[in-house]
């Protein structure tokens, strides 16, 4: 009966007693944080509850199991399971804890800089989420050499695979060198301000936006709701636009085809109406002006300023269309148009007369010449001279 109640009791209190601490620690993180809710600490240190009642559930079974004598003839087969839940808990408490203290510290920094330096409010994000990265691989990397390590078998190969772990390093470099490549590049990225999450780039001619950076690859959101991924050692090795870069402020072109009898001063005034209308417009520029002309048309552009690169192609659009339509309401005739009349002659030259066989024109030495004889005329035998 001892034998029998023993292992009960031992797992049954190690339960028990797992499930109060977690729940009395559960109550007093959320007490904190509702006495601060301007801390988002304690609200994330909850989340790491599972972890948390893990490693205390593990350690107390891993104390206590021998002399609770469960599963005596599997002792070492339990206790190294244990130790290897143990560990791996353990990791994940400490990732989960990490990612709390690093959220926090983001939050406080964000929430004071967001209005007067949003560029650099998205390089720290971009910083912490990198790092985030870095510190969970590096724990999962030390928690998988611990558990390694607790075999007999690996202890004994350690020292061989020290001793090859010069050449060992040499063929995995060569081997993983776009890998590493990336992951320099990635860490590159990250401290060096090349690009940011939620900055505007251009790359291969997509626009869009930076959704995530991350050790290997990056990806970009375009207008479109498309995803485009791509190695993060693109960034470093060949150019690529950055409308972030810097202060978000752009400068926008609407250029139209128009006649060459337009109403520019009118579109001039036409423009200034149009973008004091439009809340996109930040005010600081407008300009409209001739760039160039063919034998049909000109080519009118408007410069128009905006405060990020959303809001420019809001303003060009607007302008566009408005402008389109106001001349199409206003101004018909500046629209372009395919010419089909005789062109104007300068002064003193009289006008083209009709004939049978076509226009005559004037000379300078005759200025009307005789229209030929009809032909049906000829065809009936009658004299060039005379009557019939």
């Amino acid at each position: 009966m001892e034998n029998l109640l023993r292992p009960l009791i031992v797992v049954g209190g190690s339960v028990v007693l797992t499930l109060a601490l977690g729940w009395a620690t559960d109550q007093l993180l959320r007490k904190a944080d509702a006495r601060s809710p301007h801390t988002p600490l304690w609200g994330l240190l909850r989340r790491a509850r599972v972890p948390y009642q893990l490693v205390l559930c593990t350690a107390l079974l891993r104390g206590s199991y021998v002399q609770a004598g469960v599963l005596p003839r599997h002792r070492t087969g339990v206790g190294q399971t244990l130790t290897l839940v143990l560990i791996g808990s353990a990791a994940w408490l400490v990732i989960r804890i990490a990612a709390a203290v690093v959220e926090t510290s983001y939050s406080r920094y964000a929430n004071a800089r967001m209005h007067s330096d949003p560029a650099r409010v998205r390089r720290v994000r971009t910083q912490v989420t990198l790092i985030m990265r870095v510190v969970s691989a590096v724990v999962g990397v030390v928690a998988v050499a611990s558990m390694l390590l607790t075999f007999p078998a690996m202890r004994a190969a350690g020292a061989s695979l020290l001793a090859s772990a010069g050449i060992l390093g040499i063929v995995a470099g060569v081997a993983a060198q776009s890998t590493l490549s990336n992951m320099f590049a990635g860490l590159q990225i990250a401290f060096g301000d090349m690009v940011r999450i939620g900055d505007t780039v251009v790359v291969d001619g997509e626009w869009g936006t930076v959704e995530e950076i991350t050790l290997t690859f990056l990806t970009v959101r375009t207008w479109d709701e498309r995803r485009i991924t791509m190695p993060v050692s693109y960034f470093t090795s060949k150019p690529f636009e950055n409308w972030s870069r810097g202060t978000p402020q752009m400068t926008g072109t609407v250029f139209w085809h128009l006649d060459h009898s337009a109403p520019i001063e009118a579109m001039r005034e036409q423009l200034r109406d149009i973008l004091r209308a439009c809340p996109a417009w930040d005010g600081r520029n407008c300009t409209l002006a001739v760039t160039d002309s063919t034998p049909n048309t000109i080519e009118v552009r408007a410069l128009v300023t905006a405060k990020d690169a959303d809001d420019i192609w809001t303003v060009r659009v607007t302008v566009r269309e408005q402008m389109i339509r106001w001349l199409c309401e206003q101004h018909p005739y500046a629209l372009p148009r395919v010419n089909t009349a005789d062109a104007a002659l300068p002064p003193g030259v009289p006008p083209a007369r009709t004939a049978p066989d076509g226009p005559v024109r004037a000379t300078p030495d005759a200025p009307y010449r005789s229209a030929p004889e009809p032909r049906a005329r000829r065809a009936h035998g009658t004299p060039r001279g005379g009557r019939p």
